[in-house]
């Protein structure tokens, strides 16, 4: 999956930051937000949209489904429907997965680090 994953945690980001992560137009994004309910973005005065990081992973099932797995905007909007419960679960799961892989790799650095400075 191309989503680029950012060290910086944000509370928002702007359409063009969500095209990057996902390698996808912008028109592509504005499209979503209008047949996909589950994304809201804020705008600003101006009228720029600012999406949240729940909005992104929002973005990341609908891509997964649209982009990966080939399904219809309708199928996914279905399936979204049917498994919204599900869907927040399973991401939620996930969210905890990458959490303890990174711990794992850090510790795993800080021995290395430790190895190489005791040569």
């Amino acid at each position: 999956m191309p989503y680029k994953e950012t060290d910086t945690v944000k509370l928002y980001y702007t359409i063009g930051e969500v095209s990057e992560m996902f390698e996808v137009n912008t028109s592509l994004i504005r499209f979503w937000e209008k047949e996909f309910d589950i994304i809201k973005p804020k705008k600003n005065k101006k009228g720029n949209r600012l999406f949240t990081p729940e909005d992104i992973d929002n973005f990341k099932v609908i891509y997964n489904l649209v982009k990966e797995q080939g399904l219809t905007l309708d199928g996914a909007k279905k399936y979204l429907k049917e498994n919204r419960k599900t869907v927040k679960h399973e991401m939620k799961i996930e969210k905890n997965q990458f959490s303890e892989i990174e711990n794992k790799l850090k510790a795993i650095k800080s021995n290395l680090m430790e190895i190489r400075a005791s040569l």
